[in-house]
Order: structure tokens, then sequence, then C-alpha cells
């Protein structure tokens, strides 16, 4: 019976997602400060594969809805293909290398807790990608506008779905916390997904992209809150017949909040913490020894 403790890499197996985290971060950085037109069009990529899809989602149960089976439609089953056709959408931004920004809250929690990059330049990095989420989002909006491809009941269904979304803000301090709870919720699965594909654990390509499609799947199917999910859903409404931006606003700007506690600290910050070698070997020489020296990324 070994008598030598555990070492690090079984106390701290989290160290390679956090590696590659970091890693990931400095190319983002470094893109969204010296290229930072480029940063810019790979968020609004993401942009328009989110408002894509997203138009594709409610396409799909409008079609489901409207087939009727034993004096009642198949909406419910609807809700699911839609929830999975929406599922895509995460697995093409990551293979296409868009920037997609309720990802990138976990990138830069994780790049702050180990003082890769400061909060200022996080908030940079972040906005630059909200900001081109947004606009590649608003060209969707506009495809849709000068369109027929969202006439009839699929344009209905989305002014229902924004109604919904901003009844929570209407409703006062209720709304206010369902919506942040929904918001929590929605990036906590986003980037336990994330989690999953960064740990160097799932190495084939088809499961990455059924955690991928199952996360997203899960808040789409649910009615969780995913802040540029919600701006384009709002931007393609609101070009077709305008819409309350004081309440648009105050979604966006709770879903933000909410996005940011589940995928940044529940998921970036508890990571980068929990899988923090620092001490342990500062205590125990001797496994810092035998690893090579501390493991620490800060």
């Amino acid at each position: 019976m070994s008598t030598t403790g555990p070492d690090a890499g079984s106390l701290f197996p989290g160290k390679h997602f956090i590696s590659t985290v970091l890693e990931a971060l400095e190319t983002k950085t470094a893109m969204s400060g010296t290229l930072g037109r480029r940063y810019f069009m790979r968020a609004a990529m993401a942009g328009i594969m989110i408002g894509v899809l997203y138009a594709a989602h409610y396409a799909v149960i409008t079609a489901f809805a409207q087939i009727a089976v034993g004096g009642s439609t198949l909406e419910p089953l609807g809700r699911i293909a839609g929830a999975l056709t929406f599922g895509w959408a995460l697995v093409f931004i990551y293979y296409s290398r868009s920037e997609l920004l309720t990802s990138n809250m976990m990138i830069v929690s994780i790049g702050a807790y180990h003082r890769r990059t400061t909060w200022g330049r996080a908030a940079r990095l972040l906005g630059l990608c909200y900001l081109g989420n947004f606009v590649g989002g608003l060209l969707v909006a506009a495809f849709l506008r000068f369109s027929t491809l969202a006439d009839g009941a699929v344009f209905d269904r989305m002014v229902a779905s924004a109604d919904h979304k901003l009844a929570f803000v209407a409703d006062g301090p209720t709304g206010w916390v369902d919506l942040l709870i929904r918001a929590i919720l929605c990036n906590f699965c986003i980037n336990l997904a994330m989690l999953l594909v960064y740990n160097g654990l799932i190495r084939n390509d088809v499961a990455k992209s059924s955690v991928m499609i199952v996360a997203v799947f899960i808040f789409a199917f649910l009615g969780l809150e995913h802040s540029v999910a919600n701006t384009v859903l709002f931007s393609i409404v609101g070009m077709q017949e305008g819409i309350d931006l004081g309440l648009v606003a105050g979604n966006i700007v709770l879903a933000l909040l909410g996005n940011f506690i589940g995928g940044g600290l529940l998921i970036g910050w508890y990571y980068a913490y929990v899988n923090d070698d620092t001490r342990w070997l500062r205590d125990n020489p001797a496994d810092q020894a035998s690893t090579g020296g501390s493991a620490d990324l800060s």
C-alpha cells in the first residue's frame, strides 16, 4: 500500500481546462486589441448564426403547431424539434471560431482570477463582442424585414415570445427575479457545455457537438434567458412593428447580469478557484518537485 498522498493531478483535475481557456483568452485579448475590426467581424458572424438559427427555431415550432392530429396540434413536439434546431447554433459558432458573448464571460472570468487580464480589458473584450453579436443579429433582422421568411404565424409567434420576455420587466421585482434566475441557468448550461468541450476529456467531434446541442436545447426548451438571443429577437420584432425600448433595455441588462453570474461566476470563477493548486503546492514542496514546479497559471 502506497504511503504517498494524492498528487496535484488527482486533486486538481481541471488544470487542462484552465490552461486551454487561458490560451484562448490570450488570442481573444490580442484580437480585440490590435485586430479589433476582425474580432468585431467574428462576433458579428456569431450574431448572424444566432439570428438565423433562432428564426428557424420559431419556424419549426410554428410548422408543427399547424399540424392537427386527433383534435390537437403537434406543438409540444414542435417545441422539442425547434429547441434541437437552435441547439446547432453553438456548434456552428464553436467550429467556425466565431465570438459569442456568453461563452466569453466564462473565459474572461478565469483570466481575471489568474490575473492574465484586468477587468478593464475584460470589459472591453465583452463590450466589443456584444456589439458585434448585436450588429450580426440586426443584419438578420433586416433580412427578415425585407423578405417573407418570417411572415404570418412565424412572426406572430416571435411577437408573442418577445411580449412574454418583456413582461418579466413590466411585472416588477417578482418578474425581475424570475428573469435573472432564468438568465443565470441559461449561461450555466452554455458554459457547462464549453467546460466539457475545453477540458480535454472529450476528443470526439460528435460528442462535443452533442454536448453543445443538449446545452442549448435545455435553455431553449425551458425558456431560459440568453442576452444575445433576446437582443436578436427584439431586433426582429422591433424592426417590423416597433417595441418598447425601455422594457427591452431592462430585459437585456438583467439577462446580461444573470448570464455573467451563471457563466462567469458559477462556471468560470468557480472552476478557476477549485483548480488553483498554488497554495497546495507551496505547502507540499515534494509534490512540486515531482511535477517540475507549480502548475499555477497566474
